[in-house]
């Protein structure tokens, strides 16, 4: 971008980035094309380097990508004296804080616009001089959008100053964003501030594809080291000397450990001090004969770069010397990373941080930070687990989770009603195919990491044989077609020579006894469907595909007529309905009037008053009678079936959504007739199938109202669930095994990621329909 000539409003330093006339204060808004409500983020902003700067640029791009036709971002750059910026063009306006007037004419501006609907302001004391301050609060009163306030320092134990200070800007707000429940109570307490103008959003943090350490570390040249590591604009305040004066003490344990101190000196230091405090660090490490040990990387790292050298720390050391700093992104991003940590008592390391994920150790103390580190790198079990742990309590701060709260939070706060319109994530098949060797799929995997331990199952490879299948149709994708094989071939294994199928295969492609203590009906069940759904795509797959697929459907058709199982025979139906789309079986059609009988005569003992259901409880799989009901019904031309199937749905949709959101039965327990079950514990499965069994109603008998169930089904995989949380991992391509109470599990296994695809690529018809 070339440098921008900006026009000279008497002195003043509110810049629209492109060339406008000197009337512009005084223009009427012409409204943009797509009248889309405007959120102004009123933040400094890169290229600028400052910690809030990357913090409102990783929000404003993850909104963008999280969310469509839905708002527009704009932002105003806060800037002290003249710069050299050259902004992007989401910059519509430059603030230099320390110009008296600008305040004013900025509030002026954005008055004028009447697409802001709302203006989000990242609040720092050192962004406005002392003799500003008042300025600054007058701006926020003359906003006529509701201003929202981040406050990334909340000082506890005011002075009288900074307590008027904040209630002023406070008064003048419609909201309050804390990152920390730490700093919430502050200002409930310390500045009696109403609970019910706050709202807690944790730090984004960004998601990472868990590398190999090894690896990580022999490409950065740092093989067969102990990592130590601290990240961020380097000033005296971060306390790296406290680290330096611990090491010979780590060192005489642990010679071979590195301490990696990454970042430039910050700006605002290098402009008062210049190189001063880097060069007394600098000092320390020749005096104390560390200059094998520590290594400065004396860059602003690009974000991919930074998560990298984070993966590969064992231990990050936070030793910032200020009690008074509430959060640090530093900090959340090596959580992020799961990195064990070490961390002095700053509020946000005391919320965070147990026996479980960390070590907290005093301001300052080299013998308590030396005595810390020395235990974890004694014990690789327990690094193991603070990682794990680490990760595990910042799953939450994902900047994705971060857009979601934002989004919701602008949403109860505007004046204008908005519409938060999930966008699609792209279709990524990458962990798909990391989950699958040459033979199958694996069953687990521990966080995003395939655990070939656990073996293959013909549940998943079943499901992942007709995501392949939905695949190929979307795009005709040639490795689509090499996993069609591979998922068939696998079900071809297990089949046994009575037509039957097994379902557990160890690592050496042997059955395990698992087999034998676990009932295999619905895997049966699974194995026909995947079977059939391949058959129905009969012009599309080659005759070898199709007839192989027909000699294993054919040779288990004995076994389909002995199912009783509900679920079982649901998934039979499902696989005969599909496979009779290349053509009428007389011997399709006789099985699936007989298993739709059965589901029938189970429906119709069962069903009473209000309880319209096969069973006495509702339990996995749901949506899966149902459908398969109605299935069996077109095909037969029974009107009894379909009724059933239409009143059996209809039952099922009034439990599992709760105003805009599904909540599927938990497989806590069950939802027995009379007896209110489980609140929470829902996974990607029944999502799938629920989604599933819509599409197939809206494609048989539309209804707006399912489309917009089904919208909603999608939804709560990118969030629209009761955290708030996504689901779907958009870095990894997998997706998460289970929603809890107040978690999320984040292991990333085959019938969650697969149950994900399902439902993606059925969603894609439905990409147009606004909720």
């Amino acid at each position: 971008m070339q440098n921008q000539v900006y026009p000279n409003f008497e002195g003043f330093i509110l810049k629209p980035i492109r060339k406008v006339s000197t009337s512009f204060l005084n223009r009427k808004v012409v409204q943009a094309e797509k009248k889309l409500p405007i959120v102004l983020f009123v933040s400094s902003y890169p290229p600028r380097q400052c910690g809030i700067a990357t913090y409102s640029m990783d929000l404003l791009n993850t909104l963008k990508s999280k969310f469509t036709n839905s708002f527009q971002f704009e932002v105003c750059a806060l800037e002290q004296g003249e710069s050299k910026f050259v902004y992007p063009d989401e910059v519509k306006y430059v603030l230099d804080t320390s110009y008296a007037k600008g305040y004013l004419l900025l509030a002026n501006a954005i008055n004028r616009n009447p697409l802001i609907a709302s203006v989000l302001v990242q609040h720092e004391f050192g962004f406005f001089p002392n003799k500003f301050k008042t300025h600054f609060i007058n701006f926020v009163k003359a906003l006529e959008a509701p201003a929202i306030i981040v406050f990334h320092t909340v000082l506890s134990k005011p002075n009288m100053e900074v307590y008027h200070e904040v209630r002023e800007i406070v008064a003048a707000s419609k909201g309050i964003i804390v990152m920390t429940q730490y700093a919430a109570i502050v200002l409930e307490q310390d500045y009696h501030i109403l609970p019910t103008l706050i709202e807690v959003i944790p730090h984004g943090t960004h998601l990472v594809n868990d590398e190999c350490k090894v690896l990580l570390k022999e490409k950065y040249g740092l093989s067969d080291k102990l990592i130590l590591s601290t990240f961020g604009l380097i000033s005296s305040g971060k306390g790296i000397g406290t680290t330096l004066n611990a090491l010979p003490a780590i060192l005489a344990k642990f010679p071979n450990v590195m301490f990696l101190i990454i970042g430039k000196t910050h700006p605002s230091v290098v402009l008062h001090e210049g190189e001063a405090y880097r060069n007394s660090l600098e000092a320390m490490i020749v005096a104390l004969n560390l200059q094998n040990n520590v290594k400065f990387y004396n860059a602003y790292l690009p974000t991919q770069e930074l998560l990298q050298f984070l993966q590969l720390t064992d231990i990050y050391l936070f030793t910032s010397l200020d009690p008074n700093q509430a959060v640090s992104g530093t900090f959340s991003y090596a959580l992020s990373c799961g990195c064990a940590m070490v961390s002095t008592p700053i509020p946000h390391a005391k919320e965070v941080l147990n026996d479980n994920t960390g070590i907290i150790v005093d301001f300052n103390n080299p013998d308590q930070l030396s005595e810390a580190v020395s235990k974890l790198l004694a014990d690789d079990n327990l690094l193991q687990v603070f990682k794990n742990r680490s990760m595990q309590k910042a799953a939450y701060t994902a900047w994705e989770n971060s857009a979601v709260a934002h989004a919701l939070f602008f949403k109860k706060l505007t004046q204008t009603s908005l519409n938060i319109q999930h966008r699609l994530p792209e279709i990524k098949l990458n962990h798909l195919r990391k989950m699958t060797d040459g033979f199958g799929m694996f069953q687990f995997s521990i966080i995003n990491m395939p655990d070939p331990s656990s073996g293959y199952t013909l549940d998943d490879n079943a499901r992942a044989l007709i995501a392949s299948c939905m695949h190929f149709q979307l795009t005709r994708d040639e490795k689509s077609y090499l996993a069609i094989n591979k998922y068939l071939n696998f079900i071809d294994f297990c089949q046994q020579p009575n037509g039957s199928f097994l379902n557990y295969v160890d690592l050496e492609k042997n059955f395990t006894s698992q087999n034998d203590e676990c009932n295999l009906s619905d895997a049966n069940g699974r194995a026909v469907w995947a079977l059939g759904y391949l058959i129905s795509l009969h012009q599309l797959l080659p005759g070898r595909l199709i007839q192989q697929a027909d000699n294993i459907l054919n040779n288990c058709f004995t076994e389909i007529e002995k199912m009783h199982s509900p679920r079982a025979m649901a998934f039979a139906i499902k696989g005969l309905y599909y496979a009779n789309k290349r053509g009428i079986s007389i011997a399709g059609d006789c099985l699936i009037d007989i298993l739709g009988t059965r589901l029938y005569k189970m429906y119709k003992h069962e069903a009473d008053g209000d309880w319209l259901w096969y069973e006495s409880y509702l339990t996995y799989a749901n949506s899966l009678l149902p459908e398969a009901m109605l299935m069996a019904g077109l095909t037969s031309r029974n009107f009894d079936f379909i009724q059933v199937a239409k009143q059996s749905f209809d039952f099922l949709i009034s439990k599992i959504f709760v105003k805009d959101q599904i909540k599927v039965v938990s497989n806590q327990t069950w939802m027995h007739k009379g007896s209110i079950p489980a609140a929470h514990g829902e996974q990607p499965i029944e999502i799938c199938y629920t989604i599933l069994a819509l599409d197939f109603f809206i494609e048989n008998y539309p209804n707006e109202n399912f489309k917009k169930a089904m919208v909603q089904s999608f939804n709560w995989f990118l969030g629209n669930n009761h955290l708030n949380q996504i689901i779907y991992n958009p870095c990894t391509g997998g997706c998460y095994d289970g929603l809890e109470a107040t978690q999320v599990n984040l292991n990333q296994g085959a019938e969650s990621l697969v149950s994900y695809l399902m439902s993606r690529f059925t969603i894609e018809k439905y990409v147009n329909v606004v909720i």
